[in-house]
This record gives structure tokens, C-alpha cells and sequence, in this order.
């Protein structure tokens, strides 16, 4: 593959005026473009004995699903507050354009679990550090947070440290 960032389409003033929204549904609906960003993603867990892959709603259930197959490992799904049908531990952070929750369930992992967090993209951190807290929690290990794309202008690694962060694509704009 040449270069995936030709899969991204960007949708201006979306989900709100100023935000430039990077699409990844043509990435995804290319079955060659889709499995290469999967291959290039997965490729340095293949020996770090990964239990769970924690996928973030909703793009990051795409991906996360996707690794978890080629790693051998469960997935973990976190998601808006009520979708979840378990009890569950909660985490509030800042977005770009407001403010959220996620939840987990209460028995989702457990002390000594080796996980990757996994997302569609980066953009100011507070998705990946609500879900890092949440996992911390548990005592479970957050080896990595995994990223199709990083909005690297947008500084969420910074806030990620001292977490690993593995982008297969950076926007400077």
C-alpha cells in the first residue's frame, strides 16, 4: 500500500463548526487498505502475551476487534454510560468539543491482566487517559494504547505519558 492516509476522508465542521473530522470508513470499507493497517498495527504485540484488547466505542471496536483476532485475545469493550448491560466502573474527561463518560464493567479484568488500549484515532488524549483510569483500577497492565490515527497538533500524547503510544498515521493539521 502506498499511503493510507489517501483512505482518510476529512468532513469539515463535523460533529460541530471548527472540528476537521478524519473519516476512516473508506480505510476500512478497502479490504487491502483495512488488513495492511491491521498488519501494521498489530506486528510489535505479537510476543508481548496481550490478554485483552480494551476497544473504545465505537470506531475503536473495528479496530481493537480486529487485533484481538491476530493477537489470540479477548476484547474489552468501553462505551457511553447505559450501553453496557452489567455494572459498571465510570470515568468523565474533556473532548475536543465537550465533555463524556465511559464505562467498563465491574468484572471486565482483573489485577495482573496485560491489555492494549485500542481506538480509531488520538486526538487530545482524554478518551485513551479516561480508559487507562478505568483500567488501572482493575490493577490490570496497560502495555500500550494503539491508534489507527494521531491528530498530533492536538498534543494528546503528552498527556498519555507515561503510556506507550503506537500511531500508524500522524496529522500535523
Amino acid at each position: 500500500m502506498s499511503d493510507l492516509k489517501e483512505f482518510i476522508r476529512e468532513i469539515p465542521d463535523f460533529p460541530k463548526k471548527g472540528i476537521n473530522f478524519k473519516d476512516i470508513t473508506p480505510l476500512l470499507a478497502n479490504p487491502k487498505a483495512f488488513a495492511f493497517a491491521v498488519d501494521g498495527l498489530v506486528n510489535g504485540y505479537i510476543c508481548e502475551n496481550i490478554n485483552y484488547v480494551v476497544c473504545i466505542e465505537a470506531r475503536g471496536f473495528v479496530i481493537g476487534t480486529a487485533l484481538a483476532y491476530r493477537l489470540g485475545a479477548g476484547v474489552i469493550m468501553v462505551r457511553k454510560p447505559g450501553k453496557l448491560p452489567y455494572e459498571c466502573s465510570s470515568s468523565s474527561y474533556d473532548l475536543e468539543y465537550g465533555s463524556a463518560t465511559l464505562e467498563i464493567h465491574k468484572d471486565a479484568l482483573k489485577k495482573g491482566d496485560r491489555v492494549i488500549i485500542a481506538d480509531d484515532v488520538l486526538a487530545t488524549g482524554g478518551t485513551a487517559l479516561a480508559t487507562i483510569n478505568l483500567i488501572t483500577e482493575f490493577g490490570a497492565e496497560v502495555v500500550d494504547t494503539v491508534f489507527l490515527a494521531e491528530l498530533s497538533f492536538l498534543k494528546g500524547r503528552e498527556k498519555l505519558k507515561p503510556y506507550g503510544i503506537n500511531s500508524l498515521l500522524k496529522f500535523d493539521y
